[in-house]
């Protein structure tokens, strides 16, 4: 067994080698997004290992136990050196037990890590994704859809639809929000939360959902969290009722409603629904700004509904709520994911329907192969489309392909079309072709294609340039003594006259 100080000497050596790790890791490049994610997830590894190390290495500085003050002390006492032979003893007889046992050196597990890295392998998988989520980049909630669409009273939409509202979920109505909806807010977080811990594993999501919950509460008690407002009015609105009582001034007022409204109203607060639609009118206005529990018991139906029912319904309401703003979060930090998905599903079903014919063609029958396979009929030789048929002879004559061109200079080839014929002049052809008569394929030679003529323009062009280019006998210009200005050739001949 190791000694103590051995211990701490090894968890130091493993944290900086660890740290060393990871900052090859995040300096090495990373070439797609499945490199991306693989290095956090190896990143992760390391890093969950060097906070293990670290809690080790601090356990072993704080000596709870006090045998690493023991040990220091054996090894610093009088008796030392017998301290020193008896573990060289303990180390001889280790060795002569097993004898083959090697050591094997921690650089060596490192160097493993360092070969991982630097793989370039695509088939290496850190973690598993369906088919559908295309490791990491986009969302699979087929499941949650599914879920969605079963809960009773919500509308049905598609799958596109559903990857635009499914975190809205403050528009669905509270009494929407019955047991399949909390069923259905589990599976969307199980698999949102699953989901963030893959591709990014590097996020600390207990810190955000603290976060989360801290912003919430406070949110909650102050009414302004999305879909769960502060309710007000008495008793009638405590239990959540349909009827806020706040806008009646008199029981004459809410007789308006008819005795079907103020029976729904009375049965919400469990209130006894009976009588006229002055007594209904009348029970239901006492409780206008009261709370349940000044509520006169004699009101009630059967009995009057305790504390404890009511702080569970609330506690309830209150647990729906927080899954809510978890699943409001977990759908922020994936909304990139999530604009993927849905251009990714639009695509696929745009191309659904050539897929559906390419199948169908697939599974015909052998003839109908052997007609696919034949030579298309095209007796005017026209060209072929993308389809691999002939393209129309109305399209054809109108690009001109009935006209061809000849160019001598490129070997005699023939053009189809003023648009290939035009293009051609800037091509390797052409090019290749004034290149051997020595003429350089400037713009003064568009739309030349003899031989001769172009030859002929380039003589005409040397000699052109040959004029315009720059005579300092004949340009040069000198000024005599008198003010006479002569180009340089008749001065030269003045002054070798002696006429200046």
């Amino acid at each position: 067994m190791d000694t103590i100080l051995e211990q701490q000497r090894r968890y130091h050596e493993e944290r900086e080698r660890l740290m060393d790790a990871m900052v090859k890791e995040n300096l090495h490049k990373k070439n797609s997004h499945r490199e991306t994610i693989n290095s956090d997830h190896r990143h992760r590894i390391l890093l969950d290992r060097y906070v293990e190390s670290t809690t080790h290495l601090r356990d072993l500085y704080e000596d709870k136990d006090g045998l690493r003050k023991e040990e220091v002390a054996a090894l610093s006492g009088p008796n030392e050196l017998a301290e020193f032979y008896n573990r060289l003893k303990q180390i001889k007889e280790f060795h002569k037990k097993h004898p083959n046992e090697i050591s094997v050196p921690m650089s060596v597990e490192f160097e493993e890590i360092n070969k991982q890295r630097e793989s370039t392998d695509e088939s290496v998988v850190m973690v598993d994704f369906t088919d559908e989520e295309g490791y990491g980049k986009y969302l699979d909630l087929h499941e949650c859809y599914n879920k969605y669409l079963n809960i009773k009273g919500i509308e049905k939409i598609d799958y596109i639809s559903y990857l635009s509202v499914f975190d809205r979920l403050y528009e669905i109505p509270k009494d929407k929000k019955t047991s399949q909806y909390r069923e259905y807010l589990h599976v969307i977080l199980d698999y949102l939360y699953n989901y963030v811990e893959r591709v990014k594993p590097l996020l600390d999501l207990n810190e955000e959902l603290d976060i989360v919950q801290k912003e919430f509460s406070k949110e909650f008690e102050e009414g302004r969290f999305p879909g769960w407002p502060k309710e007000t009015g008495g008793a009638l609105a405590a239990m959540g009722a349909h009827l806020d009582l706040s806008a009646f001034s008199s029981p004459e007022e809410l007789m308006s409603l008819g005795l079907d409204r103020l029976k729904s109203a009375l049965l919400a607060l469990s209130l006894k629904c009976g009588g006229t639609l002055e007594e209904r009118s009348a029970r239901l206005f006492s409780t206008k700004g009261k709370s349940i529990e000044d509520l006169d018991p004699a009101l009630f139906a059967k009995s009057k509904p305790g504390k404890i029912t009511k702080g569970r319904e609330t506690e309830k309401l209150r647990e729906l709520a927080m899954l809510e703003a978890q699943a409001y979060r977990l759908a922020e930090i994936l909304s990139e994911q999530r604009a993927a998905t849905k251009e990714n599903v639009q695509r696929k079903q745009a191309r659904k329907d050539g897929e559906e014919e390419e199948d169908e063609g697939d599974s015909a029958s052998d003839s109908d192969d052997d007609a696919d396979d034949e030579v298309p009929y095209n007796p005017k030789n026209l060209p072929l489309g993308w389809d691999g048929k002939p393209i129309p002879y109305w399209l054809y004559k109108l690009h001109g392909l009935n006209i061809s061109y000849n160019c001598e200079i490129c070997g005699n080839f023939t053009y189809k079309g003023p648009k290939a014929f035009q293009r051609h002049f800037a091509e390797w052809r052409h090019a290749h072709g004034m290149r051997c008569l020595g003429i350089p394929n400037t713009a003064h030679f568009a739309n030349v294609t003899q031989i001769e003529d172009a030859l002929k323009l380039w003589a005409k062009l040397k000699v052109q340039k040959s004029n315009e280019r720059w005579q300092s006998e004949q340009e040069e210009e000198y000024e005599d003594s008198q003010g006479n200005v002569v180009n340089r050739k008749t001065f030269d001949d003045l002054k070798r006259q002696g006429l200046l």
